[in-house]
């Protein structure tokens, strides 16, 4: 941390323990909180500001300001500022702030990225590329599978338990109680998940017993840093040139099914989007994504 300050720090130990212990919130939701709050820090030792409670509107604007400063994307100065909005609501709730300084200032908007999207082609090189005849390769190669397979985020892939595996009925459970859904696995996904639970997860675990489904070589369960190295090492190994982010398989997954005829609102309900203008977002992608054809290749456009 940047800032020496007892006050800021204890501040920011307690609202991460009351995300962690009251609200429930998945351990990589509380770290995202603690780096975009740090950030506040470097902003902190500038200002002479020893205390969260000590920060009036002006000072959230100048700190917005600050962060745009650093080359931070709109987007990244808005998430800052929503972790930091949220840690003053905690500080109302518990009594040490009358109001909350960051509720006026508004969000710039950021501009609306193109969809990442793999073809079928390089989708199919991707999931080609792990070993299967190593341990490691099989557990790699069901986490890809099952990830183009359900749709599912790579904090609930990785959240993923065995009890949450049905191989009887071919499919898996995600979403936690508030956003629970049973997704179906096709064939291939499935052997991959059966392979490496009979053959590899064994051996990574030393046979120890587990909740986690998907584990590391010390046969703990696997971390969004963990899974995001391996996936930018099959990136390599496939030659794709496309900037992927281990977002881009859940996109890959709803546009092909959408461009293959799949409804709209089962697509949403497999992803677990509460408001179908979430998922209608690859309609627009689809939408474009003919244009663009259209304008290429027609003699005449």
């Amino acid at each position: 941390m940047l800032n020496d300050s007892g006050q800021l720090t204890l501040q920011l130990h307690h609202y991460l323990e009351y995300l962690s212990g009251v609200r429930h919130s998945p351990d990589n939701t509380v770290q995202a909180y603690r780096r975009d709050l740090e950030k506040f820090f470097g902003f902190a030792d500038v200002r002479g500001v020893d205390s969260f409670t000590e920060l009036t509107p002006e000072d959230v604007e100048q700190y917005k300001r600050y962060l745009s400063s650093t080359g931070l994307s709109a987007s990244s100065v808005s998430r800052s500022l929503s972790a930091l909005r949220g840690m003053f609501q905690y500080l109302v709730a518990v009594g040490q702030m009358q109001s909350n300084p960051a509720r006026g200032v508004h969000n710039d908007k950021a501009a609306k990225k193109e969809l990442n999207v793999l073809t079928s082609a390089e989708v199919e090189t991707l999931l080609s590329q792990p070993d299967t005849n190593d341990v490691k390769g099989m557990r790699d190669k069901a986490m890809l599978e099952l990830l183009y397979a359900t749709g599912i985020k790579v904090s609930e892939l990785i959240g993923l338990n065995l009890t949450d595996v049905n191989l009887a009925l071919s499919c898996v459970r995600c979403g936690g109680s508030e956003n629970e859904r049973l997704i179906p696995l096709y064939p291939v996904a499935m052997h991959a998940l059966e392979v490496y639970l009979h053959r590899s997860r064994p051996i990574l675990t030393s046979g120890q017993s587990g909740e986690a489904l998907f584990v590391n070589i010390s046969g703990e369960r696997m971390t969004r840093q963990g899974f995001w190295k391996i996936l930018k090492g099959y990136v390599r190994a496939a030659n794709i040139q496309k900037d992927i982010t281990p977002h881009t398989l859940r996109h890959s997954f709803a546009a092909h099914l959408l461009e293959n005829g799949a409804d709209i609102h089962e697509i949403q309900e497999i992803l677990g989007h509460r408001d179908l203008a979430s998922t209608q977002k690859y309609t627009q992608y689809l939408k474009n994504k003919m244009q663009k054809s259209y304008m290429k290749y027609h003699p005449r456009a």
